[in-house]
């Protein structure tokens, strides 16, 4: 079997779906193109890609393999390069309906890897995981560069500098690792989630759980969430966090959030009043800016003053981590693929697996996923 492993075209993508540790494994029993310069921008260098025994081409040359493997959905040029019945794996956004229906009127066998159950089994292979683990990481580490003070607390011959303090606003994989990064950076943190069993995991870190109490059953019914993810919580609650945040982020120096609701706009949490009641020099960092942001006045791409507040809108942050961000995508990718291709090394699809099931986007130009 031919596998294709193409550059990335969108803008501001560096990351790359294999690594020269993944090929070498792949290559072993099949034949792997490398498009010539694809992992350049993750310092993987073609000559490493060789080495592991794949062969540098075009790419028309990875794009005209039986499987594809890409960071982002392919757009139309690529999709053009790419023949009938090709199966495509990738973090394709499932709820992107138009380019979904695009790749199923090419022939594409297309797997979106979001889509990957949160189940055991599947643990390996969740690339929200595991790129939400590093865009934590790096959210915090903007947010220390753009703060004008020192992070951790300090005692001097000139006088004390006081810590810090950061409140994390969503406690998914990426909320964690920010906690955890803050911490190691000395600062004090708060954290807020609408999830009750994520308290825990908060004080496990060390930092503060902002806790607003439920007052009905519906509301502590749905914020136990499902599969993993948050849902929307009803308005009222919604106000009471306002209201509590609001408190809190008068008194913080950094606010990185990063809630996000699965085929939903990014809920609001950080309002335009609150933001003008925060302290000047204060830094937002907006992990859910693609989707509309936990902030109004995020803006895509930028990084913008407002009522003194420094706003980072950056929306791949992964991305700027690209050596350790492709080489994680890439270990999630390869055991992916191995649900795949059955023990002759040859493609098998079974369609009523779980994880499978939930992947598929499309097969035999039909749209699978509504």
């Amino acid at each position: 079997m031919r596998i294709g492993i193409p550059a990335e075209t969108r803008a501001g993508e560096t990351r790359v779906a294999a690594t020269p540790e993944t090929v070498k494994k792949l290559a072993a029993k099949h034949q792997v193109v490398v498009q010539s310069g694809a992992g350049v921008a993750a310092s993987n260098i073609d000559e490493a890609y060789a080495a592991a025994g794949a062969t540098i081409g075009s790419a028309a040359d990875a794009f005209g393999c039986d499987v594809v493997l890409k960071v982002r959905a392919p757009n139309a040029e690529e999709r053009a390069l790419m023949k009938p019945n090709t199966v495509v794996i990738g973090m394709l956004n499932p709820f992107d309906a138009e380019t979904i229906a695009a790749m199923a009127a090419s022939g594409l066998t297309a797997f979106a890897l979001e889509a990957v159950p949160r189940i055991t089994r599947a643990q390996s292979m969740d690339v929200l995981s595991s790129q939400a683990n590093i865009a934590g990481y790096k959210a915090v580490m903007m947010a220390a560069n753009a703060y004008q003070r020192f992070t951790p607390m300090l005692m001097t011959a000139a006088g004390t500098v006081k810590a810090a303090r950061v409140l994390i606003m969503g406690v998914g994989v990426a909320g964690l690792q920010a906690i955890a990064t803050a911490k190691r950076l000395g600062a004090v943190i708060e954290a807020s989630d609408v999830r009750p069993p994520v308290k825990e995991q908060v004080e496990s870190l060390g930092a503060k759980f902002i806790d607003v109490p439920f007052i009905s059953d519906e509301e502590r019914e749905i914020a136990q969430g499902v599969g993993g993810y948050a849902r929307p919580m009803p308005a009222d609650w919604m106000r009471r966090q306002a209201d509590l945040v609001h408190e809190r982020a008068k008194l913080a120096d950094i606010i990185i959030t990063t809630a996000l609701i699965p085929g939903r706009p990014a809920p609001v949490l950080i309002s335009e009043e609150t933001v003008k009641a925060m302290k000047p020099g204060s830094v937002i960092v907006d992990l859910a800016v693609e989707q509309g942001g936990n902030c109004p006045l995020s803006e895509l791409n930028k990084t913008v003053v407002r009522h003194g507040v420094s706003i980072i809108g950056e929306p791949n942050l992964a991305s700027l981590v690209a050596a350790d961000a492709s080489a994680l995508y890439a270990r999630n990718v390869l055991d992916f693929l191995k649900l795949i291709i059955d023990k002759d090394e040859n493609l098998a699809i079974d369609r009523e697996d779980e994880i499978l099931k939930a992947t598929l986007v499309c097969a035999g130009g039909e749209v699978l996923r509504k």
